[in-house]
């Protein structure tokens, strides 16, 4: 996927200022600021950038990280994982996987049945309340 500059000032004008820099420049927004860090309410979790659906409630828990914190996808192609070497450690980025926006990072520390922790940003995302 190639950026254009005209690709840049679109993705501006739709998100605030806070969610640009998370999903665009590989920000993170400050632990137990989130919106979505302690909610509890039923729904699917989607990309603020393209409304692509990432997280089902039901897989969300209390890490004590301070970021929402989820052990599984809505779908296998919900997100795209790559490898992340900045800050001087070893990290997994996970992305949007329809847009590419960063939502975060996943571990290898989390519950079963999985294992994971995905560790998300509250401003990557969007929650849609299960009727």
């Amino acid at each position: 996927m190639i950026e254009t500059k005209r690709d840049d000032d679109a993705r501006q004008a739709k998100l605030t200022p806070e969610q640009f820099n998370i999903c665009w420049n590989k920000g993170t927004e400050p632990p137990f600021t989130g919106k979505y860090n302690d909610c509890k309410e039923p729904g699917i979790y989607h990309c603020i950038c393209c409304g692509n659906a990432l997280f089902d409630s039901a897989g969300k828990y209390d890490s004590g990280s301070g970021w929402p914190s989820f052990w599984g996808l809505v779908s296998k192609n919900s997100v795209t994982e790559k490898v992340d070497n900045s800050h001087g450690m070893r990290r997994v980025e996970v992305t949007c996987g329809h847009c590419g926006a960063h939502l975060g990072h996943v571990f290898e520390d989390g519950p079963q049945p999985t294992g994971l922790r995905y560790c998300i940003n509250s401003a990557a995302l969007d929650l849609k309340a299960k009727t």
